[in-house]
């Protein structure tokens, strides 16, 4: 077991990474060389026959990658491939994913600034060291947000509203049978942002969101992800908190509610 999870010598990225796909070189990204070639050419007044310069990269393409790099290291996250305490830089993980440093630590300040990494000057990035206190912490302010909500929503929203998002509830049960907890926890947020966006209020939902996602990473010391009985077992309270909401029971509602949140799910 600890060999799956150790740094590797060469890059410090561990073991598990080794099938992990590299990002893909972005669309009309321009040769450095091949401009700077038909510049000089120009200057010289050499003759460049039909070819045409090359355009400036897009703000688009660069934040692409760079939003490819944080969804990656998201769910390398909360996979537990990127392990508590550990320090990770910039140049490896750029390797590892075959990108520049740039973006790889870019995703990285953004992280810093969710507060999943705190900054290692001169080394890099560490993750940060979480316990159990800190998670019933988040489950205990995301309640205090997200059950007056749900409960004012559960006797104002029309059951057919509710109806709509059986999807996204039959979504977290088919990722939860995978295993995978990243795949897990995209699906599992998704499913409360859709419940908390039918209040209409933009800032409960991304300040929920944030809390939620946080609540989703490993901690130090225990399991590093939540096994598929746990997982499946969380996604099956969506599916009766939802029949509970189209049926507009309202304390069956609250006790649904307090149970998941006790859960820290």
């Amino acid at each position: 077991m600890r060999q799956s999870t150790q740094g590797s010598a060469e890059t410090g990225i561990p073991q598990a990474w080794t099938g992990a796909t590299r990002v893909p070189q972005q669309p009309g990204a321009p040769d450095v060389q091949r401009e700077r070639a038909l510049a000089a050419g120009a200057t010289r007044g050499e003759h460049t026959h039909s070819e045409l310069p090359i355009p400036a990269p897009r703000p688009v393409q660069r934040a692409s990658v760079r939003g490819q790099i944080l969804d990656a290291l998201r769910t390398a996250l909360v996979a537990g491939d990127l392990i508590p305490g550990e320090v990770y830089s910039a140049p490896a993980l750029g390797d590892r994913f075959g990108v520049s440093a740039t973006p790889v630590r870019e995703a990285m300040q953004q992280l810093a600034q969710e507060g999943a990494v705190e900054v290692v000057p001169n080394r890099g990035f560490r993750v940060i060291e979480r316990g159990a206190r800190e998670l019933a912490e988040l489950a205990e302010i995301r309640a205090l947000i997200e059950v007056p909500v749900m409960l004012r929503l559960a006797r104002t929203v029309p059951a057919e509203r509710w109806s709509d998002l059986r999807p996204l509830a039959e979504a977290t049960v088919r990722a939860a049978t995978s295993g995978c907890p990243a795949t897990y926890a995209e699906s599992d947020r998704t499913f409360h942002r859709a419940v908390l966006s039918l209040s209409g209020n933009d800032q409960l939902v991304q300040i929920a969101d944030d809390l939620h996602r946080r609540a989703q990473w490993p901690l130090v010391g225990g399991p590093p992800t939540r096994g598929r009985a746990a997982l499946l077992a969380d996604a099956a309270e969506h599916t009766v908190l939802l029949e509970a909401l189209i049926a507009r029971d309202v304390e069956a509602v609250r006790g649904l509610v307090g149970e998941h949140f006790t859960g820290v799910s």
